[in-house]
């Protein structure tokens, strides 16, 4: 039986949630795999049209909420840059007739979650001294319209974990769109703040934050036949500080780095233990160390994990 077409809207700007699970037996997406899959879909999101939502990566399936940027609103030296991130900082010769392919190849959803399935499956083989498929049948794809379609669907990636019983808060998982705003700071600037919801546009980043985070907490505080509830103390608890994160918080969220990242201190600190120590890091990048952002005057070394 042929495949049926998947639905794909173009000349519109459409937001698409994805799914996608692994042939695999078990739970087998540990925290390396993760953190390399993590990473993997932020270097193609930066190389493709996209404008990212939200994510989840779980011990045997994903989650992307991801807008396809029409193509038409990149000039071709854009996507000659794209491209040179795409092949790390090698020059590509890209003539002006060459364009109207990589223009329309950048802004395919299919090409784009391809790319990040087939690099997975290689990094995964290839360490796990295998091969053969990693991921099941084809990606599942859904349209969903911007609002508040779209910020329930978002909650719905981001209470995943919570669900399966991993963390009490959606924040405390680190491979997911919320535990990176939290975590992270959302560095390099990943996932849009456009949660959907009207009035969002004039509020800041932080503001934005505490907003969807209300959101989420009320949304998962209700009980359902699907997973484990937010814990209602945890929600009333939330409730009481208005959503907004302390200080203590926001140390608490930052404590990955205290063990993830190798070297943590002030920028000389680090840079100095960094060159006594370089060689125990992969990677042929030279490494600068980065501020955690919430902590002041501390920084920290990306983690020691095998990167892409």
């Amino acid at each position: 039986m042929a495949r049926i077409a998947r639905m794909v809207v173009k000349g519109e700007e459409v937001v698409y949630h994805v799914i996608t699970k692994t042939a695999l037996e078990g739970f087998v997406l540990g925290d390396v795999e993760k953190e390399y899959l993590t990473e993997l879909i932020k270097w193609m999101s930066s190389v493709y049209f996209t404008e990212v939502y939200g994510f989840c990566v779980m011990g045997n399936h994903m989650h992307l909420l991801v807008k396809m940027k029409d193509g038409d609103g990149f000039d071709d030296d854009d996507i000659r840059a794209r491209m040179k991130r795409y092949y790390k900082g090698e020059e590509r010769l890209l003539t002006s007739g060459q364009m109207p392919f990589y223009r329309a190849r950048l802004s395919n959803l299919s090409e784009y979650v391809k790319d990040i399935k087939q690099r997975f499956s290689r990094y995964y083989n290839k360490e796990h001294n295998r091969s053969g498929y990693f991921w099941g049948d084809r990606f599942k794809s859904v349209i969903v319209e911007s609002g508040d379609t779209l910020v329930n669907c978002l909650a719905y990636i981001d209470l995943n974990p919570v669900r399966a019983g991993i963390v009490e808060r959606p924040e405390e998982y680190r491979w997911s769109s919320l535990g990176y705003h939290i975590q992270s700071g959302n560095r390099d600037d990943f996932l849009s703040t456009d949660f959907g919801l009207s009035g969002y546009g004039e509020m800041s980043k932080e503001e934005r934050i505490r907003s969807y985070r209300e959101y989420v907490y009320e949304k998962g505080a209700i009980e359902t036949k699907k997973g484990k509830p937010i814990d209602k103390a945890v929600a009333a608890a939330e409730r009481d500080k208005g959503y907004r994160l302390t200080i203590k918080d926001r140390l608490r969220y930052k404590t990955r780095y205290f063990s993830d990242s190798g070297i943590i201190g002030t920028k000389g600190f680090v840079n100095k233990y960094y060159l006594e120590f370089k060689s125990y890091f992969n990677g042929q990048r030279e490494k600068s160390p980065r501020e955690i952002q919430g902590l002041d005057n501390i920084y920290s070394l990306k983690n020691l994990l095998k990167e892409s």
